[in-house]
């Protein structure tokens, strides 16, 4: 069933260590709805926590949608390049249009610091939404989880052409 659309207008902001609490809820829920089995979500709560710490040091911002936190991203720069560490949206409010907006904000984000590419390592379920925005895979990352492989996609984007 597709979810409805957005009628409201969204407000990003800023994060802060104040806000950790509620976008690692919103991480771990996100991630859930893909029906990962629990030992793996147990894996990634790590992966999957915010810390006023990462907040701090990272672009980390929030979109409301009036007194709702319906999702946040995450940049973590080095150098001339970031990484979209995290871009998660309530499962609610998939297919609304929040994880596009989210993804221009971060865009616009990274334009403005003049960085010369956001890199992904993407879950295999939003791959997807990333090329539809933009961003090419250059290649992949494997781990195991369960004696077997799992092969993530690692996409790239130039901010630049993307605001």
């Amino acid at each position: 069933m597709r979810a409805r659309k957005a009628n409201r207008a969204m407000n990003i902001r800023q994060a802060s260590s104040q806000d950790a609490a509620e976008l690692t809820r919103i991480a771990h829920e996100a991630k859930r709805h893909w029906g990962y089995p629990e030992h793996w979500m147990q894996r990634w709560d790590a992966d999957l926590t915010i810390t006023p710490e990462f907040i701090a040091d990272n672009h980390v911002y929030i979109a409301e949608d009036g007194d709702r936190v319906s999702g946040f991203y995450a940049l973590a720069v080095k150098d001339q390049k970031a990484e979209l560490e995290h871009m998660w949206v309530v499962p609610d409010a998939i297919g609304t249009g929040v994880g596009k907006q989210l993804f221009l904000a971060a865009m616009e984000k990274a334009a403005e610091l003049k960085l010369a590419a956001v890199e992904i390592s993407s879950d295999p379920n939003a791959e997807g939404f990333y090329r539809k925005m933009g961003a090419y895979r250059v290649g992949e990352t494997t781990s195991e989880l369960d004696g077997e492989p799992r092969i993530l996609p690692r996409l790239s984007i130039d901010p630049a052409n993307n605001t």
